[in-house]
């Protein structure tokens, strides 16, 4: 497996570590709305202090797009880093990142200090990891953390480029912790295996089924992207979310199923309204919808079906929601699925994005085994693909 070094190997007494994290929090008018990726964070630069290390974090903050945009500043996010270590965080308010104070915030720092750097997305290259900035983060560091498995997919500077020009590149436990569950999930899993996917589109989710269908002894298949899968069935879907494009790919994928002994669910009711609103009177329907009617969530028979082949599982990966969970109505089959991963004795890892958000927001969170912090790089690396910010560090 994933054989990186990590912060428990590495020896920072004295010297400089440049710690990337995912500080991209929500904000309104400047205050920090959900701060759960702050306090992921702490584990890691509490153990760097503790050693003796000058901690400089860094980190993005929304869409910038190479504009200092006063507003996406990681200014509210030292004051609250303050707060949470209960020692000062200083913040090196440079737009160009690496500037004048940065370079002096760094150079006046003790063991155990830390300093946090500017947006690093107000610089145009961090997104194109372009040389010349990895550089300049570099010139900061002796050390380099990754602890931000959520931008783990994306080459940037922050992430890939400076590892070019640090010597010395290791893991913080938030990254360990996505590796060692979604890595030994998806390659050495406890059976029976169950995956469950669901959200809107198949079209964002076909690599992942292709690749789950080599690994899962039970697939699982809700939300949106279901009917893209019944209508591949004959059925009449009527208003509801489909990808006439991926019909054939749905049949490809039943079929590829079956020859592998994979058993492969979909949902056998579904909870229909005629327009998309948490208010609309809505029916049960088995097989075929009206011709105005939509599909909103999985029905309760689906509901009964899910839980019971969930019921033995080892191993459980989920994402997706299996409605619009967002309207209380159609939650019903996200709640159900959520219910059931907290009674159930195994390996339950929940794959960022909206199922993260339907956990938490369900009360369910400290009843799963795992909550990825990166939708898109949790993705990934159920796709089976290598994910750059990981590749990039050194192995043991």
């Amino acid at each position: 497996m994933l054989n990186k070094k990590s912060v428990d190997d590495i020896n920072v007494k004295g010297k400089r570590v440049l710690c990337r994290c995912d500080f991209n929090v929500p904000l309104q008018n400047g205050v920090i709305t959900d701060e759960n990726r702050l306090v992921a964070a702490l584990p890691t630069i509490k153990k760097l202090v503790a050693d003796g290390g000058k901690v400089i974090l860094c980190s993005h903050l929304g869409k910038p797009k190479g504009v200092a945009k006063p507003e996406l500043s990681l200014a509210p996010v030292a004051a609250r880093l303050t707060e949470l270590l209960g020692q000062e965080v200083k913040f090196a308010a440079d737009d160009c990142v690496v500037g004048e104070n940065a370079k002096a915030a760094v150079a006046a720092m003790n063991d155990g200090d830390i300093v946090l750097l500017q947006n690093t997305r107000y610089r145009a290259e961090e997104t194109k990891n372009g040389e010349a900035f990895s550089k300049e983060l570099a010139s900061l560091a002796d050390v380099f953390v990754n602890d931000a498995f959520g931008t783990a997919h994306r080459a940037h500077c922050s992430t890939v480029g400076v590892t070019e020009f640090v010597d010395t590149c290791a893991v913080g436990y938030l990254m360990q912790k996505e590796i060692d569950f979604l890595g030994n999930a998806v390659n050495n899993p406890a059976r029976p295996f169950v995956a469950i996917l669901g959200g809107s589109k198949v079209s964002s989710k076909i690599s992942v089924i292709n690749n789950l269908l080599e690994k899962v002894d039970v697939l699982i298949i809700g939300g949106g992207m279901s009917y893209t899968f019944a209508k591949a069935q004959g059925e009449e879907i009527g208003k509801s979310l489909v990808e006439d494009d991926y019909i054939e790919y749905a049949k490809e994928m039943i079929a590829k199923a079956e020859a592998k002994g994979v058993k492969f669910l979909l949902p056998i009711d579904t909870v229909a309204a005629k327009e998309f609103n948490n208010d609309a009177p809505s029916r049960v329907v088995e097989g075929s919808m009206a011709a105005d009617e939509m599909g909103l969530d999985i029905g309760p028979k689906t509901c009964e079906l899910y839980k019971a082949a969930l019921a033995d599982a080892k191993t459980v990966v989920w994402n997706g929601p299996m409605g619009v969970f967002e309207m209380p109505n159609f939650a019903k089959g996200t709640i159900a699925v959520a219910e059931a991963l907290a009674a159930i004795d195994a390996t339950t890892i929940i794959g960022g994005g909206d199922s993260a958000a339907a956990v938490n927001t369900l009360g369910f969170g400290d009843k799963m085994t795992h909550i990825s912090t990166g939708g898109g790089a949790s993705l990934e690396f159920l796709e089976g693909k290598e994910l750059p910010g990981v590749a990039a560090i050194n192995d043991k």
